[in-house]
């Protein structure tokens, strides 16, 4: 893999960045950069271009960006929102109601692309209240309202002049026009993206004068580029750097290394409606037979943590004192043996009447974590005489046997901030995910579906974390999920960059809170 990568990367051409610049890499290029779509355009460069009305910051906490301030009103189906007055696009027009309104009328002149999106479905129209006012009127009250609208996509704000003249967003773009701190200002397909300083930026400039992008699609390729000079930062999930080599760089003194805090869970969902995961024992002791630790560590590196419920505590509703299925071989074999489940003489797996405690592991082929976690969790379970067989699928297949349920257990990673947890316990409600269906053995389906409708019509906090409590203790004792580990992105950069600040999202990368030493 070390040649492959050394060979690859002899065949890029690199061009001899500015001394005041951040050479940052993707694996494709950004794309059209369009605010409110999907693939192809990179999240990380839709967020140095576009700014919300709102931002996440850490702790799941909603802080002013665009709008200044906000007030909802008594049924929750109104949200004001007061604009900044010295904000402009980067082709220097004026940010204003006005604007936000024509963003939203786009987005929902193509609402079949965007209903998956809670907010989107909810939303019923906009006003313009006064020049710097706009007025959001709910179909009904929301409380994930704020929290969707620091995403990404599609709530973000481009110049109306750079809008189509006929039809909508979704058919393109004339030109990526935002209020964000950057500005593209060159892309060549296959090789890089340019961005530079906003010009009319009403934040803090950057202290650096732009950001390159270079193509390099390879993890070593990026490596070897980082310890060569070519780039100075790598950041981002899985794919970016591989764990093993973040742990090299981050016991090496000439970078500064960091992770963020928890940011989604690896989890697996285990299907309490059919195969011997339908017991109750048989799941909780699968929990109790993995080693996450183990997990989080050999193919981790300690990049990830052992995760012993759904959600981390960061995770806003989340801070439960649920008690932790900790790693015990006699504990699964006597939650297994009380149930029933026992090993005969000669045998290598348990049996209950006939029935031998075969369960089905399903994980995406071409995911190399999920296959080596797949081994490990084999490998563990077959300890306590559980015959696990691993089950590879392509792309497709894999979420089609997640939403059909043809699954015994399956990988199911939660959406990560901001979409935890109100977008993801909101997806338990339908079948297009793997949720819905590893619940429906529950006799309290019924009650936990009720629980998420109310919660997020709430307009109480303290309702809205009592209703949480029940959703989330319930699937905890009920050993729906299989946590193994919470995600952290990790983060490398040259001494020459300043301090490394890590964000709090997924998306959001800090390009503009570097300052060079």
């Amino acid at each position: 893999m070390r040649l492959l990568s050394l060979a690859f990367a002899a065949m890029i051409s690199f061009p001899a960045w500015s001394a005041n610049s951040i050479n940052f890499s993707w694996s494709v290029n950004a794309g059209p950069l369009n605010p409110h779509q999907t693939n192809p355009n990179q999240m990380y460069a839709q967020a140095m271009v576009y700014e919300p009305l709102v931002r996440y910051a850490r702790g799941g906490k909603v802080t002013p960006w665009l709008a200044e301030k906000w007030q909802i009103s008594a049924d929750g189906k109104q949200y004001t929102f007061f604009l900044r007055e010295d904000v402009r696009f980067s082709n220097g027009e004026q940010f204003d109601a006005a604007a936000v309104k024509a963003n939203f009328d786009q987005v929902l002149a193509n609402i079949k692309k965007h209903s998956w999106l809670g907010l989107i479905k909810q939303l019923d129209r906009i006003e313009v209240v006064d020049q710097f006012v706009v007025r959001l009127h709910m179909k009904n009250a929301y409380y994930p309202t704020l929290q969707e609208l620091t995403l990404v996509r599609p709530v973000r704000f481009m110049a109306p002049s750079a809008m189509p003249d006929e039809g909508h967003t979704g058919n393109g773009i004339k030109q990526p026009v935002g209020t964000g701190p950057w500005m593209r200002q060159e892309s060549v397909l296959g090789q890089k993206d340019v961005f530079v300083r906003n010009p009319y930026y009403w934040g803090e400039k950057p202290a650096f004068e732009q950001v390159n992008v270079p193509v390099i699609p390879d993890p070593n390729a990026r490596a070897l580029a980082f310890e060569s000079g070519t780039i100075n930062l790598i950041y981002g999930f899985e794919g970016q750097i591989s764990p093993d080599t973040f742990n090299r760089f981050r016991h090496d003194p000439r970078f500064s290394t960091d992770l963020s805090e928890p940011l989604s869970t690896r989890v697996l969902a285990m299907n309490t409606n059919q195969s011997p995961t339908r017991e109750l024992a048989v799941r909780q002791a699968i929990n109790h037979a993995v080693n996450r630790e183990a997990i989080a560590q050999g193919i981790f590196y300690g990049t990830e943590e052992a995760a012993p419920s759904l959600f981390a505590r960061n995770v806003p509703y989340a801070d439960l004192d649920l008690p932790a299925y900790d790693y015990s071989l006699q504990k699964a074999a006597e939650l297994l043996e009380s149930a029933g489940w026992k090993v005969l003489k000669g045998d290598q797996y348990r049996q209950k009447n006939g029935q031998a405690l075969n369960v089905e592991l399903v994980y995406y082929g071409h995911d190399a974590n999920q296959k080596a976690i797949a081994e490990v969790i084999q490998a563990n379970l077959k300890q306590v005489g559980i015959n696990i067989a691993l089950a590879a699928e392509e792309r497709s297949r894999f979420y089609k046997r997640q939403k059909n349920g043809e699954f015994d257990i399956i990988f199911n990673n939660t959406w990560g901030a901001p979409y935890d947890p109100h977008a993801f316990v909101s997806g338990m409600r339908t079948p297009s995910h793997a949720d819905y269906e590893a619940q429906l053995g529950l006799k309290q389906k019924s009650d936990i579906d009720h629980w998420i409708t109310q919660v997020l019509k709430s307009q109480d906090d303290s309702e809205r974390q009592t209703l949480y409590s029940s959703i989330l203790t319930t699937l905890h004792e009920q050993a729906v999920y299989l946590p193994v580990t919470y995600l952290r992105v990790p983060g490398v950069a040259k001494k020459e960059l300043g301090p490394l600040k890590m964000g709090a999202t997924v998306f959001d990368i800090p390009f503009e809170s570097f300052k060079p030493e």
